[in-house]
């Protein structure tokens, strides 16, 4: 009895903290190819398209990958400095005056996305902060008076800034899986039937 008590008790706080779960927030998904998308929590979505654009920022370059962040009142300026492990990669950019974010690329692998230009911008905001992509990705919620936080906005917003992709694996490496998820599942059904 007293099993089925606690068994009761944990899924009674699984709802509890369920109803928190429903706060309003942004997620806005930009890459180095001009592909991005905005959603909230309410159901809106909305495609982001980057486009060339001449960048507002102290140095900024004549021509980068710009996307509009429908110009919110109280975006804060800033750069973000991001790397790769010890290697700089990365840097987006968020300008309040047009309401926009750019993302400059580092080209050492090559020019192969929009993002891609020969050098960083000639010289920073004084608001910056130094990220850590992991595999290529960047998640990053900023607090108040980072880059890209919004004053005023009605919840938290999230960015996700996608760096080159992971290469695609091959397909030896796919059947490889494959094999071993088979192999798992055959176990786990002959000890079910045991």
């Amino acid at each position: 009895m007293k099993r089925m008590a606690a068994v009761v008790a944990v899924v009674l706080l699984c709802f509890a903290s369920a109803a928190y779960a429903d706060s309003f927030s942004i997620h806005i998904t930009v890459d180095e190819n001009g592909n991005g998308t905005f959603t909230n929590t309410t159901g809106f979505y909305d495609t982001l398209t980057g486009y060339m654009a001449a960048d507002p920022g102290p140095g900024g370059a004549s021509s980068a990958l710009t996307y509009s962040l429908l110009n919110p009142p109280g975006l804060i300026s800033g750069d973000l400095l991001i790397y790769n492990g010890s290697v700089f990669s990365d840097v987006v950019r968020f300008n309040s005056s047009n309401g926009t974010l750019v993302f400059y690329s580092n080209p050492a692998d090559g020019y192969d996305s929009l993002a891609d230009i020969a050098s960083p911008p000639g010289s920073y905001y004084s608001n910056t902060l130094t990220l850590f992509e992991i595999d290529g990705v960047v998640n990053f919620t900023p607090t108040a008076g980072q880059p890209g936080f919004v004053t005023g906005a009605a919840g938290p917003i999230t960015y996700t800034l996608l760096s080159d992709p992971a290469p695609v694996p091959e397909p030896s490496s796919l059947l490889l899986i494959g094999t071993g998820v088979l192999g798992a599942v055959g176990a786990l059904r002959r000890r079910f039937n045991a």
